[in-house]
This record gives C-alpha cells, sequence and structure tokens, in this order.
C-alpha cells in the first residue's frame, strides 16, 4: 500500500513562494503520473498540476506560470513550487496518482495559507 506524506505548507504573505513536497513509499512511483490536488474550505478537491512518469507537466490555468511540478523519482518524490502565491491559493495540498487509485488513499495534507 502506497503512502504518501506531504510537507512544506505554511503562511506566507501574497506574492511570496513555498515548495511542497510529497514522499510516496513503494517502488513502483516511478510509473506513476504523479499530481497535486488541492481542497479550499467547502470546495471539492480538484487537481491542480500533473506531472507524467517521463516528466511532462500540465497546469490548470488559475496556476500555470506560478507553479511548477518536478519529481525526484530517485526519491520517490514530487514537488510543487508555487510563486506569487494569491489568497485564492489558500487550501489544504494533497498530492496522488493520476488518477487515483481504487479505493482512494490521501496523505494528511499540506496547509497553504496565502494573506492578502
Amino acid at each position: 500500500q502506497v503512502q504518501l506524506v506531504e510537507s512544506g505548507g505554511g503562511l506566507v504573505q501574497a506574492g511570496g513562494s513555498l515548495r511542497l513536497s510529497c514522499r510516496a513509499s513503494g517502488s513502483i512511483f516511478k510509473f506513476y503520473a504523479m499530481g497535486w490536488y488541492r481542497q479550499a474550505p467547502g470546495k471539492q478537491r480538484d487537481l491542480v498540476a500533473r506531472i507524467d512518469s517521463g516528466g511532462l507537466a500540465n497546469y490548470v490555468d488559475s496556476v500555470k506560470g506560478r507553479f511548477t511540478i518536478s519529481r525526484d523519482n530517485s526519491k520517490n518524490t514530487v514537488y510543487l513550487q508555487m510563486n506569487s502565491l494569491k489568497p485564492d491559493d489558500t487550501a489544504v495540498y494533497f498530492c496522488n496518482s493520476v488518477p487515483v487509485a481504487t479505493p482512494p488513499r490521501w496523505g494528511q495534507g499540506t496547509q497553504v495559507t496565502v494573506s492578502s
């Protein structure tokens, strides 16, 4: 069973930066597309960035040009560099495979709070 541990969140002012990390257990990590999801209070959990096993990345429009997803397969880790943060980016951020396995297993997430 894959375990996911997210870290790197925090409180930052608008315009600031954070780098999130997600370490996954399991030797088959490198074969999966991975993504960062976020869930704001009262809203659904949405995928914001995805990276496939070969390193090709995709983003939703709201974060394009500000967020960069990357992965280090030797460390079973996926990263999310977030620049030019906005209050609308405030959410709990999770990583998981894309698509999410059934049944879904999530880590605890990491809180990102952007103050205006």
